[in-house]
């Protein structure tokens, strides 16, 4: 049986997230990114994101296979409660409801932080993304069509949206603000549903 761990990212993982994401730059339209960045860009990239939002690194026996975290959507201030999601898993390990287990841990985090609105986009078609999204109680929101010119055609994005809360939000607490302890028995409780699933 693996062992899994959901844990915080650290920049000192910037080279093996980027070894994650850089397939789905070179071989994919599931990110319009064109080229792959730098193991110490992505380093920066982490360090930015992990200053407000959770960054989420899934380990298996030592070893990184996935990825999740959130940035803002929209910089006016009428949007500081939105924040987009998204999700990236080692080639070969799709399909086993890891990035499931990740995205409803960044949730549950993202709900502490006193978020309200999340959203995530997904390339089409993808039928695999969508079921995760509408598992998540994720709804459609739209298509964005021919929105995105990737390896010489354009290409449909569908978005996704989760609302959370109610009542007039309070300021979001930018995530390392957050209880250190409130945050470790969250990730704990996921990594136990990651390695239950496995049994």
């Amino acid at each position: 049986m693996s062992k899994f761990i959901i844990r915080r990212a650290k920049a000192e993982d910037g080279a093996a997230l980027c070894a994650i994401y850089a397939p789905y730059i070179t071989d994919t339209t599931i990110t319009f990114e064109y080229e792959v960045p730098t193991d110490a860009a992505f380093s920066d990239r982490i360090r930015e994101t992990a200053a407000q939002f959770p960054y989420l690194v899934c380990e298996r026996d030592g070893e990184i296979i996935g990825y999740a975290y959130a940035h803002r959507i929209r910089e006016r201030a009428a949007y500081d409660w939105d924040a987009e999601l998204s999700v990236y898993l080692k080639q070969g390990t799709h399909g086993r409801g890891i990035g499931t287990v990740l995205l409803a841990c960044l949730i549950e985090l993202l709900e502490m932080q006193g978020l309200r609105h999340l959203y995530s986009c997904v390339t089409m078609p993808n039928p695999r993304s969508v079921g995760m999204q509408h598992r998540l109680g994720f709804e459609d929101a739209g298509v964005w069509h021919k929105s995105g010119w990737k390896f010489g055609a354009w290409h449909d994005v569908a978005w996704f949206e989760k609302h959370v809360g109610g009542g007039e939000p309070k300021p979001v607490v930018p995530f390392p603000e957050l209880d250190g302890d409130n945050i470790q028995k969250t990730l704990n409780i996921y990594t136990e549903k990651l390695n239950l699933e496995d049994k």
